[in-house]
């Protein structure tokens, strides 16, 4: 039977893998690492400098694949779906071509799998379609929604208050009725923009974990605009941005 490992390897800083993670690397044969182009080259090489720093065996390999692009044209349900459809054909592929039966490999995730990560569905999918048979077990990282909170030094939610993971594309729907507290993924469109709420802060930051890290808070209102300048300019020179960010409502006595 042929073993696949799905690790989390956290926001960024190599140093934000678990001793679970590492323990899991090292039991890989083969390391499957889907290149996305040369505007995230440094993605593919944190992969690598995170297995150079941590993996202790010297026999195992690296396959990359080119990572399928969604094509944004229709709404964006299709679009997600027919991007892993897609990526199922591609990991089929490597499972079925690249690892051996009774080999190990690995998938390294940002993040952790479980969070608008769509890794988990594909296998099962893979699964349910029959032609290739494996097992795998999913190893947990620190997604960016820890690691944000970590550097701004705050907590997620109000006491007693529950905090609730969302998405820019939800966010346009409005801010979520009675939520003190929204963190905001895959927001592409700077929709926080859109909120005029005076008592709302935020605490935003760009490559968390990573030398490029850019961290702003303050209120919405007053450090808005800074917000959408840096995140523009942060893209303009890296080709890409990967950014998250906490809206809460300020404490009564602030």
């Amino acid at each position: 039977m042929k073993q696949l490992l799905i690790i989390g390897i956290g926001a960024g800083d190599p140093e934000y893998l678990t001793v679970q993670a590492i323990n899991a690397m090292n039991r890989a044969d083969v390391f499957f690492l889907m290149d996305k182009g040369a505007a995230k080259d440094k993605l593919i090489q944190l992969r690598r400098d995170i297995l150079q720093r941590y993996v202790s065996r010297s026999d195992y390999r690296i396959v990359a694949a080119e990572s399928p692009e969604r094509v944004r044209e229709g709404d964006y349900t299709g679009q997600v779906r027919d991007l892993n459809q897609a990526r199922q054909q591609v990991f089929e592929r490597l499972i079925e071509d690249e690892l051996q039966n009774g080999q190990c490999g690995a998938f390294l995730v940002w993040g952790d799998p479980s969070l608008y990560d769509s890794t988990l569905r594909i296998l099962d999918a893979i699964l349910r379609g029959g032609r290739v048979s494996f097992d795998y077990q999913v190893i947990p990282g620190i997604t960016s929604v820890q690691a944000l909170a970590a550097r701004h030094r705050v907590p997620l939610n109000a006491i007693g208050q529950s905090v609730q993971i969302t998405t820019g594309r939800r966010l346009a729907e409005g801010f979520p009725a009675n939520a003190e507290s929204v963190v905001v993924m895959l927001d592409a469109e700077d929709t926080y923009r859109q909120l005029d709420d005076p008592e709302l802060e935020i605490y935003w930051g760009a490559y968390v974990g990573t030398p490029d890290e850019i961290l702003r808070s303050g209120r919405l209102v007053e450090v808005g605009d800074d917000i959408q300048r840096t995140r523009q300019a942060a893209r303009e020179a890296n080709g890409w941005i990967m950014d998250t960010y906490l809206l809460r409502r300020a404490p009564k006595d602030a």
